[in-house]
């Protein structure tokens, strides 16, 4: 039989292995995320790389490091940030458009003057458009309409203009259309044609 002073010796001294062993686990927890997480100065450098992969047409290669850094993308400088979404968009336009469109309505949110992007974005909805009919028609042209509408008061163009007055025809919203002149005059005002970073 142990003897209570034998019993609360050993009590005491596994209680004192607890917090160490609670410390240890919280430590090595602490030094893998981390170890794990990357630097934003790391994940410059990559965009860095992103770019010039870019610049030499390596489309592909670009498009797998670009996607290995938006999980990181939070890292860059703003204007930086911005960048990548629309060079990301870019990548992703042809062939995932849904993607493209994620990342262009990223890009407009963060600098609503940026004619380019919303140019884009109001022809990948109107794309989404010509494949819908009745109310989902309505809904992906009334996406379009104000990104064309921007892109269209800063850099005039008449195919946007047709798209615009075709879809404003096939909503049948005819009071969008007959202010239409004023809306492009007010969106003139504030034009941006280049991301600056």
């Amino acid at each position: 039989m142990i003897g209570l002073g034998k019993l609360y010796g050993m009590r005491i001294r596994s209680e004192s292995k607890m917090p160490k062993k609670i410390l240890l686990i919280l430590f090595i927890i602490c030094f893998c995320s981390l170890a794990k997480a990357q630097t934003a100065d790391a994940v410059y450098d990559q965009y860095l790389d992103y770019n010039l992969d870019r610049l030499h047409g390596d489309m592909a290669i670009a498009l797998k490091l670009g996607e290995s850094i938006l999980p990181n993308a939070g890292k860059l400088p703003a204007k930086a940030r911005i960048s990548f979404y629309n060079s990301m968009a870019k990548l992703y336009e042809d062939n995932q458009p849904d993607k493209a469109i994620i990342y262009y309505e990223m890009v407009t949110a963060a600098e609503p003057n940026y004619y380019v992007a919303h140019r884009a974005l109001g022809y990948l909805y109107a794309a989404k458009a010509d494949k819908a009919i009745g109310d989902l028609y309505k809904a992906a042209a009334l996406k379009a309409l104000p990104n064309l509408e921007k892109a269209q008061a800063c850099d005039p163009s008449a195919e946007t203009l047709a798209l615009i007055k075709l879809m404003y025809t096939n909503i049948h919203d005819e009071q969008g259309l007959k202010a239409l002149n004023t809306r492009l005059a007010a969106l003139s005002k504030n034009c941006l044609d280049i991301l600056s970073e």
